[in-house]
C-alpha cells in the first residue's frame, strides 16, 4: 500500500505536532517532494551517511529521524561536507526526511514513555509536566429542535472533542425571553412583543485555537438573528506531556542491580551505561529523561531516588542533590526505544509499511577500562 508524502506528513504531525517544538528546534519536512508516493518509511535515531544507505538498501521512501540535520540551518547543501552528502543522497536515492525531535521528546507518549516502559516503570507521570493545550468552554442558547444541528455544527470545528470521544456536549433546557425591537428580523416572535421560546443550553469544550472557527460555525447553524452565547476560558492545568517521566520500579532494587537491568534493557553501545553513588543504595522510584544535566533537582524534586539519563558532565554530577543516584546511558541508547512505537503509531494511522533501523549510531565506538590504580 502507497500513501502520498504529504499525507504521510500530516499523519506525523498529528501524532508529534510541530507547534510543540522548541523554539530553536528543526523539525518537519527536510527533504522530499509531498507529491511523492510513500510506501516505506524507515525511523532512526540520526540522518548519517550509513542510515541513508540502509534506507536504499530497504526500499524505503521516507526517513524519519528523531535528530535534526540541519539545527543551526545552512547556506548550501553542497556534497562537500557530511550534511550536504546526506542531502544529495537522500534526493539521488528518491527518499524523503522528517524529523520529529523536541515536540517527540514531551508528546504522550513519547520519546521519554518509551524509555520508561523500556526499564519497566509503573504510574509514571511528566518529569516536568506541561499545561494541557488551553481549553475554552462555548455556551449557546438555542431553540429545542435546532440543538443538534448546532452541535454537528461546532463538532465539525473541533468542538466537543474530549480523548477518543467527539461531539461531547452537556445541555439542559429552560425558557429563553426576550422582545424584537423595530429594524429586527426575528424567526420567532413579533416586533415589539415579549417572546418566550423553550431553548436548550448547550455546552461544549474547544481548543483554544479553534475559537474563531466554532464560533463563526455557531451562529451559521443558529436560527436566531443574534444568539445568545458566552465564551469561557477554562483554567490551564497539567497534562500528560512534559519533559521527562518518574515513576516507581515493580520492586526496589540497589543501583547497583539497575544498572545492570537498565543495561539490559538498552540497545548495547561501547560505553554502555555507569552510575553514581552508593551501588548498594535502593531505588525505588527512578526518573528518566533525555540529556539531563539541567534536570538534576527537577528529578530530585519529584521523589526520584535515581535518575536515568545521558550527556552527563562531570562538575553537575558532581554536584547532583544529596540521596540521588544517577545513571548515565549513551544519548543514542535511551533515544532508539521511541523508534518501534513511533513507527507502530505511523503503520496504525496511514496505509505505509514501517521499519526500525538498528544500526548503532552512538558516535562511540570502542570502551576500555583503565587498569591504573
Amino acid at each position: 500500500m502507497t500513501a502520498r508524502l504529504r499525507d504521510v506528513v500530516a499523519a506525523l504531525d498529528a501524532l508529534y505536532p510541530p507547534g510543540w517544538a522548541e523554539s530553536w528546534d528543526a523539525v518537519g519536512l527536510v527533504v522530499g517532494d509531498p507529491d511523492a508516493l510513500v510506501r516505506r518509511v524507515l525511523f532512526a535515531v540520526d540522518p548519517v551517511d550509513v542510515v541513508v544507505a540502509e534506507a536504499a538498501e530497504r526500499g524505503a521512501d521516507l526517513l524519519v529521524t528523531h535528530h535534526p540535520l540541519y539545527l543551526r540551518g545552512t547556506t548550501s547543501v553542497a556534497a562537500t561536507n557530511p550534511k550536504g552528502r546526506v542531502v544529495h543522497r537522500l534526493v539521488s536515492g528518491r527518499c524523503g526526511l522528517f524529523v520529529a525531535h523536541t515536540n517527540a521528546d514531551i508528546a504522550s507518549p513519547g520519546v521519554s514513555d518509551a524509555l520508561a516502559d523500556a526499564v519497566g516503570l509503573l504510574d509514571t507521570q511528566p518529569l516536568q509536566p506541561l499545561a494541557s493545550d488551553p481549553l475554552d468552554k462555548l455556551v449557546v442558547f438555542v431553540p429545542v429542535a435546532d440543538a443538534d444541528r448546532v452541535l454537528d455544527a461546532v463538532a465539525t470545528e473541533g468542538a466537543g472533542a474530549i480523548g477518543e470521544y467527539d461531539r461531547c456536549a452537556w445541555t439542559t433546557t429552560g425558557e429563553g425571553t426576550f422582545r424584537p425591537l423595530p429594524g429586527a428580523s426575528p424567526t420567532v416572535g413579533a416586533v415589539g412583543e415579549v417572546a418566550r421560546v423553550a431553548e436548550t443550553r448547550l455546552e461544549v469544550v474547544l481548543p483554544r485555537s479553534r475559537r474563531a472557527s466554532v464560533v463563526r460555525a455557531m451562529i451559521a447553524a443558529h436560527p436566531y438573528e443574534e444568539p445568545a452565547y458566552d465564551v469561557l476560558e477554562l483554567a490551564s492545568i497539567p497534562g500528560g506531556r512534559g519533559l521527562g517521566r518518574v515513576g516507581r520500579l515493580p520492586e526496589p532494587v540497589t543501583v547497583e542491580e539497575l544498572t545492570r537491568t537498565v543495561a539490559a534493557a538498552l540497545p548495547a553501545t561501547a560505553a554502555g551505561v555507569r552510575a553514581s553513588g552508593d551501588p548498594m543504595r535502593v531505588v525505588q522510584h527512578l526518573a528518566v529523561g533525555g540529556a539531563g544535566d539541567s534536570l538534576l533537582g527537577t528529578a530530585a524534586a519529584s521523589g526520584a531516588d535515581a535518575f536515568l539519563t545521558a550527556d552527563l558532565r562531570h562538575h553537575p554530577s558532581s554536584e547532583a542533590p544529596e540521596g540521588l543516584a544517577l545513571l548515565d546511558a549513551a544519548h543514542w541508547a535511551t533515544e532508539w526505544p521511541w523508534l518501534a512505537d513511533a513507527a507502530r503509531r505511523l503503520a496504525d494511522a496511514t496505509t505505509v509499511d514501517t521499519a526500525v533501523s538498528t544500526l548503532v549510531t552512538d558516535p562511540w565506538t570502542t570502551h576500555a577500562r583503565s587498569t591504573t590504580p
